[in-house]
């Protein structure tokens, strides 16, 4: 074992607090050359490893080959190994998202539940500095905030990334050295995704130009990740100065908007979450000192320039009043578009449509009568299958939902909650479990 190549990694868990001496984790193992060297470090500190390996079947062959390979490397290490199958393709389709957000979904579902059932205390993914280098650049050539420039984080939660000081020339070089073969991805090698245009035709281009670009790249994100609380806490208390509000409208004080340090970029932080665009905000800026009245729109809302603020509101053809669907069997309400929701029962252990326009909850766990509304800004679910919450208007943006297609998307609830983004996906919280004793099924047609 590369005593150096381990220290580097030891003191970078360390110095980011990452874990603890001799911790049981979780390790995401795919075969490549970055999950195979993440194993064996990991080993070599002395942590006590589950493996895991998500097979999603989309490379036929090569899918299998790697499930080969892994299996063998964790056998010969004595390290305990789960691999987990997946229709990929399917899950996509059900969900109405793409390929590559229905596989992270599936892994990360998958990692946190094993990380529970084995009782590690974290779960170890293989990214590293070339990683988050690549995620910076894929941000600025999107367009971005500033949080978009601050790279992969050491740790997220209870996601962690120990390999992030080390480069994918310095692992593969090591595991050369040491002589422990590796599998190769085939479509990490093809131009077809951005990623992949970065990592094989950009970043060349720049090393080209600054053969440390590398690490000046990835230094200044590390930066940005240690001043960015700063930041956010600075705009937090200018808000609190600046913006007010009243239900779904927002109010934005002129007068104190002039005496932030930067008009504009307290703008973006107010505007760009609401859909106003890099154009739009500079000229809301440039409008100050326009007469009242102006109005710029965004798919979502209308800002209207008065005497002394800015007042935000939704939309008016977003402005669907709210419907009441009861939830006995055999009611059923007609919605503005003409579609209808009906509601069913099925006792427990009945099959489960895979259908969106379907939706299975246990019965139990419905609060009375549910409300059929648009989604708001700022309004989240928990998604079918994940532990986590997600804001409504992140999913929509995931799932490539146009923007009339947005304007018009209803939420079922039940008391405060968000239990179906209708025709789309479920809340995670209203699941059928092995303790359901009834279904209430609410289908769209």
């Amino acid at each position: 074992m590369d005593t150096e190549l381990k220290e580097k990694v030891s003191r970078y868990i360390s110095r980011n607090c990452l874990l603890s001496d001799g911790a049981r984790v979780v390790a995401g193992v795919s075969g490549g050359a970055d999950s195979t060297a993440l194993l064996l470090i990991l080993k070599s500190l002395g942590y006590r490893i589950h493996a895991v390996h998500c097979n999603f079947h989309l490379r036929g062959a090569e899918s299998d080959r790697d499930q080969q390979f892994v299996t063998g490397l964790c056998r010969s290490q004595g390290i305990e190994l789960s691999v987990c199958h997946y229709n990929t393709r399917e899950y996509a389709s059900d969900h109405r998202i793409s390929i590559e957000m229905a596989a992270r979904e599936l892994r990360y579902a998958d990692f946190e539940r094993i990380m529970n059932q084995c009782g590690a205390s974290a779960v170890c993914i293989a990214h590293h500095r070339d990683d988050s280098v690549e995620t910076l650049l894929l941000n600025l050539i999107r367009g971005t905030g500033l949080r978009g420039l601050t790279g992969i984080k050491p740790k997220n939660g209870h996601i962690i990334r120990p390999l992030l000081c080390l480069s994918r020339q310095e692992i593969e070089d090591w595991l050369h050295r040491i002589k422990q073969p590796f599998v190769t991805d085939s479509t990490n090698l093809e131009t077809d995704y951005t990623r992949n245009k970065i990592r094989l035709e950009l970043l060349p281009l720049i090393r080209s130009i600054n053969p440390g670009a590398d690490v000046s790249i990835a230094d200044t994100a590390r930066h940005l990740q240690q001043a960015y609380p700063f930041y956010i806490q600075s705009v937090g208390r200018t808000l609190d100065d600046v913006v007010s509000r009243d239900g779904d409208t927002l109010s934005v004080n002129t007068d104190r908007l002039r005496q932030a340090p930067s008009i504009e970029g307290l703008l973006f932080e107010i505007l760009s979450p609401l859909g106003f665009n890099d154009a739009q905000i500079s000229s809301v800026a440039s409008s100050l000192d326009s007469q009242p009245g102006t109005t710029f729109l965004s798919a979502t809302h209308r800002l209207t320039k008065d005497r002394d603020r800015f007042t935000l509101s939704p939309v008016s053809d977003n402005v669907i009043p709210p419907m009441i669907l009861d939830t006995e069997p055999g009611s059923s309400i007609t919605l503005p578009d003409g579609k209808t929701l009906s509601v069913t029962a099925a006792p427990a252990g009945s099959d489960i449509s895979k259908d969106p326009q379907t939706a299975t909850f246990d019965a139990a766990l419905i609060n009375g009568p549910l409300e059929i509304r648009p989604w708001r800004d700022g309004d989240y679910f928990i998604p079918f299958g994940m532990k986590g919450r997600k804001l409504v208007s992140d999913y929509l943006t995931d799932c490539k939902v146009t923007q009339s297609e947005r304007r018009q998307q209803l939420v079922v609830t039940s008391g405060q909650d968000i239990i179906w983004i209708l025709g789309r996906r479920t809340d995670n919280r209203y699941r059928v479990s092995s303790s359901t004793t009834s279904q209430t099924i609410i289908i769209l047609s």
